[in-house]
């Protein structure tokens, strides 16, 4: 039976050490029954988070004290100990000073065999005086005014080192203290973890209540089982993993925010027991299940023990937030992949717009120098000049080989919206796309596409989405107003969206009015966002209603008859029957029909001609052009020579007249003889 009561010294951190140590301090009023005992356990304790526990009978200190006296020595400000020798006898190895109000540690001589030494709740401000003891293995320092760790260099026995509550910044002077298994220096300033890599035997180590905002430097500390960070500034943390024995970790009441800041936890296979209460992270919904999916071996969280259902529901969980995560990850590379895909068909735009520019000023040139237009006509195509080949820099010519090589166009459907970027993507027109994929669009938007290869496809846009009501065109190389005479084949266009980047055609004036008016069949709503009023068709058809009925009455019928559909070819020869037939007697009936298929014939005779004709039709007027120059050439050499010869016959006719009228003189002087030649020639004739 141990008389009296006993107090924890650790209960003052308020469970802040774990290592399983537990000394014990026995003493008896009885002279035959005088023990002492003193054990150190490094077995890991029976329950999970049992406290670090020093038992030390209450009477100790007091009868200690009864025989204790400190009185001056020669050295300034340093009292000598003594105690009697009963006292000696008693405690030889243990010496408790606690709550002496002691500012400095007294002189202990004859001493050296102590290995137990208390000093807790007093006001020293500097370990000194006790470097003689070079025995002990248990120092409580606990609840003092020390500012540094020193004086301790010679203890290299020492295994209990408790500095807890002190102002200690820094880590300092344990070289020696290689023996080391409880250090605690919790609630003081240290803001770094430093100089502990060489305690190698350390198992317990506790800095809660500290300024510390990360943890690492933890190599080294083989031993170490049980790491006390509670109450700090810490962010991340790192290193932990490299610590082979480490069961218990408590993190508690610091400034973590999220898992990855501490994902070296995942690679420790020791760690049984850890605490995150207090962090931001604990206030996740994630926080349980993350922390159990990529730690396993837990047996404690937060001071409570795991059960298999926790277990089991954390992987679940786990495994549908990881498939967000890859779906995530998955969506992200999508997105990144769409933008260097449209960055890369920019380029590729842009430089075969350069190209573009470039022959259509070369061409300009070509058209002032008449003899080197011959030459050209007979290269061939565009890209076979030789002037443009020279005007591209090397640059440039890498910069389109670069481009070959990479993606050059993007399919996209995002909700009701299909978007094309550049030409290479008007093939998707030719998947198999399901029913309903294809009943969902009602948006088609072209981008880096020439507008003369849209209209290409523009049939088959109509069969494949036939719900497509909303036109986007941006960098289409819009041009003219005659290439919206296209759409006018598609089925129905409720809205249509021209940007002006790149749509050159926006900066005219009347481009709404003519859309209107050339797709006035559609009843379009709006345009460029804007709603289309009866205004606006009101002003198409005066705008442009007349232009396009001169356009159609100088058409003759067979051209007429060939630009429409089939169905308006029979309304159109029914009609030119009829009047053929009823000269003068037209019915009301037929004179509306006729007023109705005016009005779509004028229209379909503003029809549209690809860019590819419109140049064939450029070199063909160029080649009459030539034919016409050379033909009047011609008849201007032969003018030319008749005036000439007109002009030599002018000056030689009064002498030529002359010498006729001699002639004739001269064959009619005697009227026989030229009578009888006369008559000879007619014999002659015949």
């Amino acid at each position: 039976m141990i008389p009296g009561k006993y107090r924890s010294v650790s209960g003052r951190a308020a469970n802040n050490v774990n290592c399983g140590l537990h000394l014990v301090i026995q003493t008896s009023s009885l002279s035959d029954k005088n023990k002492v005992e003193f054990k150190l356990n490094r077995e890991t304790p029976s329950f999970p988070g049992r406290l670090l526990q020093h038992d030390l009978e209450r009477n100790y200190s007091s009868r200690q004290g009864d025989h204790i006296s400190l009185v001056s020595s020669s050295m300034p400000s340093f009292p000598v100990l003594q105690r009697s020798s009963e006292e000696k006898t008693l405690y030889s190895d243990r010496l408790t000073l606690e709550r002496q109000k002691l500012t400095v540690c007294p002189i202990i001589d004859g001493e050296e065999h102590l290995r137990l030494l208390n000093f807790q709740h007093n006001f020293i401000t500097r370990i000194q005086n006790i470097s003689n003891l070079q025995r002990l293995i248990f120092l409580d320092l606990y609840d003092n005014q020390i500012e540094e760790i020193s004086g301790l260099s010679t203890l290299k026995s020492l295994r209990v080192l408790l500095l807890g509550k002190n102002r200690i910044k820094k880590i300092s002077n344990l070289e020696n203290l290689k023996n080391l298994d409880v250090l605690d220096l919790h609630g003081n300033q240290i803001t770094k973890i430093e100089n502990v890599n060489h305690l190698c035997d350390l198992r317990v180590l506790n800095l809660a209540r500290n300024l510390l905002s990360h943890v690492d430097n933890l190599n080294g500390l083989d031993s170490l089982t049980e790491l006390n960070l509670r109450h700090n500034q810490i962010t991340f943390v790192r290193d932990v993993d490299n610590l082979p024995c480490l069961q218990r970790l408590f993190l508690s009441f610091n400034n973590i925010t999220s898992f990855e800041s501490v994902s070296c936890l995942a690679e420790s296979t020791s760690l049984s027991d850890i605490t995150f209460d207090g962090n931001p992270i604990a206030q996740e919904s994630w926080y349980k299940h993350t922390v159990l999916q990529n730690m396993m071996q837990l047996r404690q969280l937060d001071m409570k023990r795991i059960t298999e259902e926790e277990r089991r529901v954390a992987s679940v969980v786990a495994k549908k937030e990881e498939e967000k995560k890859r779906e995530s990850h998955k969506q992200s590379l999508l997105k990144e992949k769409k933008r260097l895909t449209i960055n890369n068909v920019a380029r590729k735009w842009d430089l075969q717009q350069r190209v573009a520019n470039i022959a259509s000023t070369q061409g300009r040139k070509d058209s002032e120098s008449p003899p080197q237009e011959s030459c050209q006509l007979e290269g061939g195509n565009i890209s076979a000049f030789p002037e443009e080949a020279g005007s591209l820099d090397a640059g440039l010519s890498s910069a389109l080989q670069g481009l070959s090589v990479t993606e050059t166009h993007l399919v996209e459907i995002d909700g009701e919206t299909l978007s094309l970027y550049g030409s290479g993507a008007l093939e998707c027109l030719d998947r198999n796309w399901s029913v309903q994929t294809a009943g969902m669009v009602t948006t088609v938007s072209f981008t880096f596409i020439e507008f003369d290869e849209i209209v290409q496809v523009l049939p088959k846009l109509k069969m494949k989405f036939p719900n497509s009501l909303h036109l986007k065109f941006r960098e289409t190389n819009l041009v003219m107003l005659q290439q919206f005479n296209a759409l006018a084949q598609l089925r129905r266009v409720d809205q249509l969206t021209i940007d002006p980047q790149g749509n050159p055609v926006v900066n005219f004036t009347l481009w709404k009015y003519y859309v209107l008016f050339r797709l006035s069949h559609f009843s379009m709503q709006k345009i460029n966002g804007t709603e289309v009023t009866q205004n606006d068709m009101i002003m198409a058809e005066r705008l442009f209603g007349i232009l396009a009925h001169v356009a159609s009455s100088e058409l003759p019928q067979y051209r007429m008859i060939s630009i429409l559909g089939d169905a308006r070819k029979k309304q159109f020869r029914y009609l030119l029957e009829s009047k053929g037939k009823k000269p003068g007697v037209i019915c009301e009936e037929t004179s509306d029909s006729k007023r109705f298929l005016g009005e779509n014939t004028n229209r379909a005779t503003l029809n549209y001609t690809t860019r590819e004709f419109y140049h064939e039709k450029l070199e063909e007027i160029k080649d009459k052009k030539k034919f016409c120059r050379l033909y009047v050439e011609d008849l201007v050499k032969e003018a030319t020579a008749i005036n000439m010869k007109n002009e030599a016959l002018q000056k030689l006719w009064p002498q030529m007249f002359i010498e006729l009228v001699r002639d004739a003189v001269i064959e009619i002087r005697s009227k026989d003889s030229y009578m009888k030649l006369c008559l000879q020639q007619i014999t002659d004739q015949k």
